[in-house]
């Protein structure tokens, strides 16, 4: 095995249209999301995870779009056109930045599973916020249809989501 033989080891497959964890844990319907914005559609179709760890990974091979100033929120738009929002916890803005490190900045190129967002899921319970993250498409009107499924357990880049095109 060659040097650049391990990096393509720790590249992962993707397909088109599909939307991978950005984190390990439970998925769960966007209408369960505890905050009426994301539960309701507001910003575009979706779930929420409940997550088991603080770390966010790309939920597919991309390019990030936007970052919050607060680090709690990042949006990223994948080779094929999918647009998300991953959006940790409910009311973190508040935290201002407290227990979130970024780990890439607005224009980089991402690949899937690739660490974006570092945070402290203790430091966000112990604010009083919950740690349910968004994981929404926000240009699901592109889309024939967006689907996400349910899961008492996913890891990291397992697809929980599909975007078909019209």
């Amino acid at each position: 095995m060659g040097l650049f033989d391990r990096f393509k080891a720790n590249k992962i497959e993707t397909t088109p249209g599909v939307v991978y964890a950005p984190m390990s844990g439970k998925v769960i319907p966007m209408e369960e999301i505890p905050d009426p914005v994301f539960s309701q559609g507001v910003v575009g179709l979706g779930c929420g995870l409940e997550p088991e760890d603080g770390e966010v990974a790309a939920p597919f091979n991309g390019k990030v779009v936007s970052v919050t100033d607060t680090k709690h929120a990042i949006g990223i738009q994948s080779d094929d056109g999918i647009e998300i929002l991953i959006h940790v916890g409910m009311d973190t803005v508040q935290m201002n930045g407290d227990g979130f490190v970024l780990k890439v900045k607005e224009g980089d190129r991402v690949s899937c599973g690739q660490i974006l967002i570092k945070c402290d899921l203790g430091k966000i319970k112990k604010a009083g916020y919950p740690t349910t993250t968004a994981v929404i498409v926000t240009n699901a009107m592109d889309y024939e249809n967006v689907e996400f499924t349910p899961a008492e357990h996913v890891d990291k880049t397992n697809p929980i989501g599909n975007c078909k095109r019209r």
